[in-house]
């Protein structure tokens, strides 16, 4: 007997027949032997539509109150699953992230995973009941109150609580087969990866794939739990996510290139006429992580030697750009700096794979399919494995298809479906 922990997103639960179905897919691993454990998300765009409703009422809802109200969306989706699984004759048990024992940090709408306690789940597994627990949230070490774990937090709690109950697989069920070589949307030959490697899902969730949440990659990579990304619509065998797909019993060549992914969440702002001095980079990188903005790319530009000046670039998630900018203004007296250049007509394009590090000219023949595509880069940064250039925003789509075509990824015959139309 195994234990099994399965996630279901927003689109695997949109309505009633969803529910249903999904609910013949638990009962049918519980009735193979398995223990089961469920993480389900918000119906549909349940959250979305909370959200909305939220900045109806309030423009600047207080961070507590929006957390509670978030939260119910996933409490909706499991009290209905634990309903439509009795009516199949098993018995199913809901619990909040609190009652799942998901502690958090108290920082509201991206709070971090602390620890998991899940004595009432393993009692319900023991019961030979399946659990249904609402993803997304969790309850603060601190101050006791409900928290959410930001977009794709769902997958953060399946993997977190697949890891403290020792699971042995934890599948991850989307409205796509699986992870493919890009988003399917845009390049309709996409083929399906088979098996990836943690470092490589790593660097495509960062870069905008949004099949998998990057914390729960991290998260899954930390205790070496294999994730099974596979579609709740059909029956196909998916995507194994695990720490070395290349050696663990199977023939698959490692590939140069596991795939290419996009970001158009991301805007650039330009700090014009840096006076070059010791220190006045770390004082503007030290404003912005005091206000808890994460920084993607940084550019510097080399010093003008007639005035002494230098221009900074970096880019960030556009959700955060005003506040950075209010930031950098609070300390424009005290750098001198001249001014600042926003754009948010931007998207990131990247380059992922392992088999990168030992094969010379990738990126020659990534820059020439940009080229040859009349994508002009305006930044570059690299990894190990990956490559990443910000591109104009109506770039975006000819970039992703030219460096899918160039290092031949596309597949002999269409098979990317996306089955409920968000590809979560």
């Amino acid at each position: 007997m195994a234990l099994v922990v399965q996630k279901y997103g927003g689109s695997s639960v949109a309505d009633a027949s969803c529910i249903k179905r999904v609910a013949q897919r638990i009962v049918a691993t519980k009735k193979a032997g398995n223990d089961v454990v469920v993480i389900v998300s918000a119906m549909g765009d349940t959250t979305d539509e909370l959200l909305d409703l939220a900045e109806q009422v309030s423009p600047l809802p207080p961070a507590r109150e929006l957390d509670m109200l978030l939260t119910s969306g996933e409490r909706i989706s499991m009290a209905l699953l634990a309903m439509a699984i009795a009516n199949l004759g098993h018995e199913a048990r809901s619990f909040t992230g609190s009652q799942a024992g998901v502690i958090t940090d108290s920082t509201h709408g991206k709070a971090r995973i602390i620890d998991v306690t899940p004595s009432r789940i393993q009692e319900a597994i023991d019961q030979g009941h399946i659990a249904i627990v609402a993803g997304f949230q969790g309850v603060s070490q601190d101050t006791k109150d409900i928290t959410t774990l930001g977009r794709g937090g769902s997958d953060t709690t399946a993997v977190a609580l697949a890891a403290a109950l020792e699971a042995d697989v934890c599948e991850i069920y989307t409205d796509v087969d699986g992870i493919f070589t890009a988003d399917p949307r845009i390049v309709p030959a996409a083929r399906q990866i088979p098996r990836i490697s943690y470092d490589e899902m790593m660097e495509m969730a960062a870069c905008g794939a949004k099949i998998l949440h990057l914390r729960c990659v991290e998260y899954a990579r930390r205790f070496d739990l294999p994730i099974h990304v596979r579609s709740s619509f059909s029956t196909k065998e998916g995507t194994w996510v695990v720490s070395d797909p290349y050696t663990e019993g199977t023939e698959m060549e490692q590939p140069i290139i596991s795939g290419v992914a996009h970001d158009r969440s991301e805007a650039k702002i330009t700090v014009v006429g840096v006076p070059d001095k010791v220190g006045e980079a770390a004082t503007i990188f030290k404003t912005l992580a005091e206000a808890e903005i994460n920084i993607d790319m940084i550019v510097q530009n080399v010093s003008a030697a007639a005035t002494g000046r230098t221009d900074i670039s970096f880019t960030l998630p556009t959700a955060d750009a005003q506040t950075a900018l209010a930031s950098l203004k609070k300390i424009q007296a005290r750098i001198g700096y001249e001014s600042l250049l926003f754009d948010d007509q931007i998207g990131k394009v990247s380059l992922i794979g392992a088999g990168m590090r030992s094969h010379p000219g990738v990126t020659a023949t990534f820059f020439a399919a940009l080229a040859d595509a009349g994508v002009n880069i305006e930044m570059i940064s690299t990894s190990e494995i990956r490559i990443s250039v910000i591109v104009g925003q109506d770039g975006v789509d000819a970039a992703v298809a030219a460096a899918h075509r160039a290092f031949d990824l596309d597949a002999d015959q269409v098979e990317a479906v996306v089955y409920g139309g968000s590809g979560r």
